[in-house]
């Protein structure tokens, strides 16, 4: 028979899942915060970072959230992720590839298919294992460098780039 944790150890892990949902939240919320209000020329005007527009910020964010979704069950069934210097040259190279490609989708489909990917993304978290979520989990970095941290990134960007 496996001994029960402590309470405060239960309680904590039990948490770890709704901290990391809020803080991703947090972070989602103020990401599209940071180009709420714009209109749909403002979204599609490039020079916000380099040539990139704010859609091609959002197919951008919405591409490693897909990579989220496609490597979290292979790092949960304990393989790694394939390298992207070995697959397409370097993370640089796969995201002019990627926003090239998506920058064909008109500004709509942009915007539907984020909210598909990121409702894709939050069913995913609440299925794998609360103990995979707290701490320095290979999940937890995935989600980290994948997710919040990178909407953070950008929304900084957007801002930066609207005080202009």
């Amino acid at each position: 028979m496996v001994p029960l944790l402590p309470i405060y150890l239960r309680k904590n892990i039990v948490n770890t899942r709704q901290r990391l949902l809020d803080k991703l939240e947090k972070e989602w919320r103020e990401f599209r915060d940071s180009y709420g209000g714009l209109s749909d020329p403002e979204l599609i005007r490039p020079g916000v970072v380099g040539q990139w527009s704010i859609k091609d910020i959002i197919g951008h964010v919405t591409t490693w959230e897909e990579e989220t979704l496609k490597h979290l069950p292979h790092i949960l069934g304990g393989g790694r992720p394939p390298r992207y210097s070995v697959l397409y040259g370097g993370i640089d190279a796969f995201n002019a590839k990627t926003t090239a490609g998506k920058r064909k989708l008109s500004l709509p489909e942009t915007l539907r298919q984020q909210g598909e990917v990121h409702a894709r993304l939050l069913n995913l978290i609440n299925k794998i294992p609360e103990e995979q979520l707290g701490g320095e989990t290979r999940i937890r970095r995935r989600l980290r460098l994948d997710t919040y941290s990178h909407y953070r990134k950008h929304a900084a960007a957007i801002w930066k780039w609207r005080t202009k």
